[in-house]
């Protein structure tokens, strides 16, 4: 990006963030399930669930898919964000001044990977308040936040294909309730070999398994093996279809 873009993306960027940050609503609520969650499974349900999935204490295991379901809850305020802009004519004000017109874009996505990155920086630290430990060196860590960030920057694209087509408020963000439950047939709450034959496939073949099966062996210190290429893969992947996606459906918005 130019001198110009940049700048014109920081100053759109820090308006999005000064709202966030004067009514931090979003990010409570968007925070506040996936801890409830947390909690349900690790004091409720921990405890028929921690032999299953062969672990002494059962929130290391079941962490990184929390953290991957309130990725897939944030980046709904994304689409929300953006389908308001659209519907209040803001994008409109913004293309008749001398601005670029892929700031104003930009300027959502990196509202995305903060506010995002503020609701995994919360789960982390009530996951350490319920007892999650991990002796991950710093290069494991900067693998688990490099996953979570391309992750999220995958789903934030995703989002505002979602905000750039809707024609409702309701249809913005309905994208993102499928996306919450894929963690749940997954290997995030319990090892996918205890599954039945087709869940069991299905769970094996989707992107959470890797990513979150890749996760929790940075965190414990194992060999992460052929998953972790798998885990990138697949962000990578959706990260290009759907970037290449909304870059188009942008330009026909405002064309």
């Amino acid at each position: 990006m130019s001198t110009h873009v940049v700048a014109d993306t920081a100053t759109l960027t820090g308006r999005s963030l000064r709202h966030i940050f004067r009514s931090p609503d979003t990010i409570i609520t968007t925070a506040v399930t996936p801890i409830a969650l947390m909690l349900l499974f690790v004091y409720v349900f921990g405890g028929a669930l921690q032999q299953s999935a062969g672990t002494e204490n059962y929130v290391d295991y079941l962490l990184p898919g929390i953290l991957l379901i309130a990725v897939a809850s944030g980046i709904a305020y994304t689409a929300f964000r953006l389908f308001n802009d659209l519907q209040s004519g803001l994008f409109e004000r913004f293309h008749s001044m001398p601005i670029a017109r892929s700031s104003v874009l930009w300027a959502h996505v990196l509202t995305s990977l903060t506010a995002n990155g503020i609701t995994l920086a919360i789960i982390f630290g009530v996951g350490f308040l319920m007892g999650f430990r991990t002796g991950a060196s710093p290069l494991a860590w900067l693998g688990v936040i490099g996953i979570l960030l391309l992750f999220t920057l995958a789903l934030t694209w995703l989002a505002i294909i979602a905000g750039l087509s809707a024609k409702t408020i309701d249809g913005a963000t309905a994208f993102s309730y499928p996306l919450i439950f894929l963690p749940f047939i997954s290997s995030a709450f319990v090892p996918t070999d205890t599954m039945p034959g087709p869940v069991r496939w299905f769970a094996e073949n989707q992107p959470v398994t890797s990513i979150v099966d890749t996760i929790q062996a940075l965190f414990a210190e194992r060999p992460v093996g052929t998953e972790i290429w798998v885990a990138l893969a697949w962000c990578v992947g959706i990260l290009v279809v759907v970037s290449v996606l909304a870059i188009v459906a942008y330009r026909k918005k405002v064309r």
